[in-house]
């Protein structure tokens, strides 16, 4: 059995998304345990939050499913029917085409971790609630675009 250590895994900071977006993640960062344990089907990561920070844009997936648990600290989950406060052992999931874009929010002043289980579609598209903007990720390659489908340029 494979034992990963958390130690050797590479901090993974930014963002893909395009900006004005990719500076709002600033204090956001992750590893990815299930890429260092070799998994192909579904991802593992763990994230941790400076306060203050977000995890992404509150957004959705049309294919893909998501499971988090909060390991450390205190978190903030914002949804469409409102805000859930989560501690160590608190779980949600977010089952795939469920349009109730959700993300989590550091408004605490210590660092706050969460892990987050998802499957790996070979097809997904994320949209994103609150700004327009969509992602298409296929082959490993994401493309962003307005809700409309057109590409993307900045915020309209």
């Amino acid at each position: 059995m494979p034992v990963i250590d958390p130690a050797r895994v590479p901090v993974k900071t930014g963002s893909i998304y395009p900006e004005p977006y990719a500076t709002m993640m600033q204090g956001r960062s992750s590893l990815r345990l299930g890429d260092a344990g070799g998994l192909t089907q579904f991802g593992v990561n763990l994230v941790m939050l400076e306060p203050g920070a977000m995890s992404s844009l509150r957004h959705w997936h049309l294919n893909e499913d998501e499971f988090v648990m909060v390991t450390e600290g205190e978190c903030t989950l914002v949804q469409d029917a409102g805000e859930t406060v989560m501690r160590p052992g608190d779980c949600a999931a977010f089952p795939a085409g469920n349009p109730d874009g959700h993300h989590f929010l550091n408004r605490t002043d210590r660092p706050a971790r969460f892990l987050v289980i998802g499957s790996k579609a070979k097809h997904e598209i994320a949209t994103y609630s609150d700004v327009d903007l969509r992602v298409e990720i296929e082959a490993g390659r994401a493309a962003f675009t307005y809700k409309d489908g057109t590409p993307f340029k900045g915020p309209r």
